[in-house]
């Protein structure tokens, strides 16, 4: 694949920058329709800007029709190359601003769901003060789980990621930033939502479907240890609240977040001072190469807005 990308697309130009931009965005939309309102361009210019990009490569890149976008897997290839090449263009031109001595150019951030309604998250006041401090940078903020974010930062692609607490890396550098609350909870029509559970057990709650997140997490660990069944599998704090409101499963999740289903009746805490636990989270760069200098400075504003907290 890559003789024949030389071969035929030569000296990569800002037209070779632009069509791999514009085929990213339709990637990350999930397909052209979506991509319209995100690149402001119509549908028949996006379609000649992926035609004009498979011609320069010599390669097919997705499929498109009736059944829906889709990635070939040479698309794949050249996606992930694609992410790894605009992350090193970012990087290079935050360099170019390091050098005037100015803070410029973009920063990728990638936090961990459900941030926004933690009142022990203050992320909302570092981007106030950062906003303040560098008002010529555009900050990308994506909503994204833990390994997606630790990979992300690890190849460049986030200068910054905010997660839970749960396996360190020698490749980042942690820094501590708030706590989150965890508790056990059940649906209005799940057996245990009426009954009295003051002397349920870990042991005990073993008889009782878990639905869990299904990628190394806190809440995969703790269920781990516990030896707690997990009989749905799913991939955001949503979608854990969705088994839990099906009546036929138990779950972790924030307080803070299911607060609002437990004022409404939906949704009770299991025996709340024991099935419960507390995850620390940290904001996380890669240690080499060194951050940039917009990375550097929202890592201060971090650390301050939650000093004062």
């Amino acid at each position: 694949m890559k003789h024949t990308a030389r071969a035929i697309l030569g000296q990569i130009s800002d037209i070779d920058i632009r069509l791999l931009q514009v085929f990213k965005t339709v990637v990350n939309c999930g397909g052209f329709a979506a991509a319209e309102l995100e690149l402001n361009i119509g549908i028949s210019t996006i379609s000649r800007h992926i035609k004009d990009l498979e011609t320069r490569l010599g390669l097919t890149l997705c499929k498109r029709g009736r059944s829906g976008f889709s990635l070939t897997e040479q698309g794949r290839q050249v996606y992930e190359e694609t992410l790894r090449l605009i992350g090193a263009f970012n990087d290079f031109r935050s360099s170019i601003d390091d050098i005037h001595a100015r803070v410029g150019g973009q920063l990728q951030i990638a936090v961990f769901e459900k941030n926004a309604g933690n009142p022990q998250s203050q992320l909302h006041k570092a981007i106030a003060d950062f906003s303040k401090q560098a008002p010529n940078v555009l900050i990308n903020l994506h909503i994204r789980p833990i390994n997606e974010i630790e990979r992300g930062v690890m190849d460049g692609h986030y200068h910054l990621g905010i997660i839970p607490e749960h396996r360190p890396s020698t490749v980042f550098s942690y820094d501590p930033l708030f706590h989150e609350d965890m508790q056990l909870y059940c649906g209005h029509e799940h057996p245990l939502f009426e009954t009295k559970n003051n002397r349920l057990s870990w042991k005990s709650l073993a008889q009782y479907p878990l639905a869990g997140l299904a990628y190394h997490s806190p809440n995969m660990a703790v269920s781990h240890r516990a030896r707690l069944i997990r009989r749905a599998n799913a991939y955001d704090q949503e979608g854990v609240t969705t088994f839990l409101l099906s009546g036929g499963y138990v779950g972790f999740l924030p307080t803070h977040y299911a607060a609002s289903f437990v004022s409404e009746g939906s949704l009770r805490a299991i025996n709340p001072s024991r099935f419960n636990y507390r995850v620390n989270f940290f904001s996380i760069v890669r240690r080499s190469p060194e951050p940039n200098r917009a990375t550097v400075l929202f890592k201060t504003c971090l650390q301050n807005a939650h000093a004062i907290n």
